[in-house]
């Protein structure tokens, strides 16, 4: 493919609620003037906040970048499941007698703390003999699909007020926040999925510096983005000489 402008560096963007992260990409090359571009990491089209968009030269990063830490916030919605593990799906109600207290999901919130297993939700985006999950859930044949390890660095119950349980999360590469929801209900005997879903930060990147589509204009250059070398050396993976080393090999 020939792109039509050569731009590098990394936006930071606040996702809008209902866009792909594919979607979002396709507005920032169009607006960047079909420029080169890639995302790191998935946020779902019902999921809101960080999405971290590359351009140029600074997609041969995106693996570092993805790489990094991210912090969710969600509120999960225990009186129902889903197929889809979040409010896309539709609801299957779970009766509950006694709503659990806020020491018993604070104390079930604790057992998700560091290395767990975690099985990712039907409707993911997990490879499965050559299809993605969520192709093969779509057609009524959800796979099975084995748990994964992945790291959770910090969860805390920040609201709650029955049935929404509001989580704060700071998690490693691969973790599923839907998933999240589904064995918090499972663990608690209620039901478990994702009511709302903000990513607050992708490594260093937060909200703060996060802009949305509306407050950008029509046509992003370089003074919109992130340098790539600077880009690099906040993720805190690689030192400012070799941030500047990376950035180098990247042209």
């Amino acid at each position: 493919m020939r792109y039509l402008v050569d731009i590098s560096g990394i936006l930071v963007l606040d996702k809008d609620l209902g866009m792909s992260s594919m979607r979002a990409v396709d507005v920032a090359r169009r607006r960047a003037g079909r420029a080169k571009a890639g995302h790191a990491g998935t946020l779902d089209p019902l999921a809101t906040g960080v999405l971290v968009i590359a351009f140029g030269r600074a997609t041969k990063a995106i693996e570092l970048l993805m790489a990094t830490e991210k912090r969710y916030e969600t509120d999960v919605d225990l009186s129902a499941f889903t197929a889809t593990d979040d409010r896309e799906g539709e609801r299957r109600e779970v009766p509950v007698a006694t709503p659990p207290t806020r020491e018993a999901i604070e104390a079930v919130l604790a057992g998700f703390r560091g290395t767990i297993l975690q099985k990712p939700p039907a409707f993911s985006a997990v490879h499965v003999a050559g299809k993605r999950a969520y192709q093969l859930a779509r057609n009524d044949a959800p796979p099975e699909l084995p748990p994964r390890a992945v790291t959770v660095h910090e969860i805390g119950l920040v609201e709650y007020a029955w049935p929404i349980a509001r989580v704060a999360i700071r998690s490693g590469k691969g973790f599923y926040v839907r998933s999240l929801a589904r064995d918090l209900g499972l663990a608690l005997g209620t039901g478990g999925h994702c009511a709302t879903l903000r990513r607050t930060a992708v490594g260093p990147f937060t909200l703060a510096m996060a802009r949305r589509f509306d407050a950008l204009p029509e046509r992003i250059d370089e003074s919109h983005l992130i340098p790539l070398e600077t880009a690099l050396a906040m993720t805190g993976a690689l030192g400012p000489d070799h941030a500047r080393q990376a950035a180098t090999d990247s042209q």
